[in-house]
This record gives structure tokens, sequence and C-alpha cells, in this order.
């Protein structure tokens, strides 16, 4: 009798076996599939150009937000900002007239405060390492007396990507409708 009863048995197929093994394919296949899917978007151009095209965006609203804000009780550490914000010829410019214009912000004892409204990025050139911006803003300007203005401004910045940091190179007023670029 036990020996039917083992025949019997023998017959039965085992479920949980069967299973692993289905659920161990599935996993395996959906491993691949992820695998693939994110070594197709780690090695995509236009994701990496994406990046670069971010990176100079935040780097140039910030740089013309340095620039247009300026403490008189803090000139030697606003000054240092607008100098590690640049780069070539502007770079050069701020620094070499950094003493006369540090008199002249002492003297006026004025507050100018940036905050950037928007911003975009018009050309990059992620190989040679130049962008440029359109960045709106808003500078409060406080006299010495305490008065308030303030005023909406829309500047033209050109960067360069220097030691893997983009810096501003150029800053200029955007013309606004109707007006000649000259």
């Amino acid at each position: 009798m036990k020996r039917a009863v083992r025949l019997l048995d023998a017959g039965r197929s085992r479920p949980l076996p069967a299973l692993a093994l289905a659920l161990t394919l599935v996993a395996g296949g959906f491993a691949a599939w992820a695998g693939q899917d994110w070594y197709r978007a780690a090695h995509d151009e236009q994701a990496a150009y994406a990046t670069q095209r971010d990176a100079a965006l935040s780097a140039g609203e910030q740089a013309v937000q340095n620039l247009n804000t300026l403490d008189h009780r803090e000139l030697k550490r606003g000054l240092d900002l607008w100098e590690s914000s640049t780069t070539g010829e502007l770079h050069e410019q701020l620094a070499s007239g950094r003493d006369e214009f540090a008199a002249q912000v002492k003297e006026a004892k004025t507050v100018s405060t940036a905050r950037v409204l928007s911003g975009a990025v018009t050309e990059l050139d992620d190989r040679a390492g130049r962008a440029r911006v359109l960045v709106a803003l808003r500078v409060t300007v406080k006299a010495a007396d305490g008065a308030k203005s303030d005023k909406d401004s829309r500047m033209l910045g050109e960067l360069t990507r220097t030691d893997g940091r983009w810096k501003l190179s150029a800053l200029g007023q955007a013309p606004v409708g109707g007006t000649s670029t000259g």
C-alpha cells in the first residue's frame, strides 16, 4: 500500500519551484529592459546638451543678479562676488575700475537688490563653451534717505565656460521693442 501512495505522489507537480523559476525569469527580463533603458538615457547626447543648457541658464541668471546687487555697507563682499561671477574682458573692466566704483557707491550710500523674474538661453555652443542668455529682472535701489525705486530691465549676457563653470563674459541692456540694436 505504501508503494501505491508513492506512485500517486510522484505524479503531482510541485508549484513552488515552478513559480520561483517563473518569477526569476520575469525579474531578469525586467532588469535587462531597465538596464538597457538606463544605459540609453545615460548616453543620450540630447540629455547632455539639456544639462549644459540648464547649467548655463542657472549660472547666467545668478551672475546677472550678482552684478545688479550691491550694498554700500558690504562693498568688498559684493565686488568680490562680481569678480567671481565674470571672466574675460568684463572681468578685467570690473577689476580695473573697482576702486573708483567703490568710492562712488560709498559716497552715494545706496543698496541695490536684484531679483530674477525669468531667463532663457538664446544660444548655446557646448563644444566652444559659449552661451548667451536673456534675463528679465527687477532691481530695487534704496537711497541713503530711505527712498526706494524699482526698475524692471532685460539684460543680454554672454557666458564662457571656464574651468568647467559658466561665467559672464559680457553684459548689456536688451533692446526694448522697436529700439535699434545699432
